[in-house]
């Protein structure tokens, strides 16, 4: 994480950077280097990602989310382990602006294919790729040491870009709304509602009569 964000950073000093790591000594060593390259427009987190983008991060708000040779979980029966599954993509997806991209890269083939079976498979996606698969590697994106890594072992790279887009109504939803009336559905309400430390919620619903 630690070099690669650093430079991106140094690249775009008009654009704010939020690096996360549950390591502390890849931490460390980004904010030393931020600190030497002069950098002022990045934060990192030493934290769990998926916790921070639920209870941190607003809706809406982000223009690119970059996962880069995430843990591929090579074993078959390890493979629910990875990160790249549909809720957390949907999570992605939550926290993007309109026309956000969410990108991937990975030196692990069979993990690529299950990224793209992941994220073709959901709504409100649009991928970059003119084939429908993977992206040439961009050229804004600076070498990471598990690129270099796979390079020397002979492992190819794969980038995924997939850009969120609002969701079209389709024909079928069109009809079927057409078909609805406000007066044959009841007013839901609550009646008493918790919220706890970790930023979740939980409600009782009654009809409002």
């Amino acid at each position: 994480m630690g070099a690669s964000l650093v430079a991106m950073a140094k690249e775009k000093p008009q654009q704010n950077f939020l690096g996360i790591e549950v390591h502390s000594p890849g931490v460390g060593a980004c904010l030393a280097s931020a600190e030497e390259e002069g950098v002022q427009n990045l934060r990192v987190m030493c934290h769990d990602a998926v916790e921070v983008l639920h209870t941190m991060i607003p809706d809406n708000s982000l223009s690119m989310v970059q996962l880069f040779f995430p843990d591929p979980w090579h074993k078959a029966r390890h493979n629910k382990r990875r990160i790249v599954q549909p809720p957390f993509a949907e999570l992605v997806k939550s926290k993007l602006k309109l026309g956000g991209v969410f990108h991937m890269a990975t030196d692990w083939e069979q993990y690529a294919e299950h990224m793209l079976e992941v994220m073709s498979s959901l709504e409100g996606y649009r991928n970059r790729s003119e084939s429908n698969d993977y992206v040439p590697r961009p050229e804004f994106a600076p070498v990471t040491k598990f690129e270099q890594r796979g390079h020397r072992l002979g492992h190819g790279v794969w980038d995924l870009m997939f850009e969120r887009v609002k969701i079209m109504a389709t024909n079928r939803s069109r009809r079927l709304r057409k078909k609805m009336h406000i007066d044959e559905f009841q007013e839901v309400g609550f009646s008493v509602a918790w919220r706890f430390a970790d930023g979740t919620s939980e409600e009782q619903i009654r009809p409002d009569r």
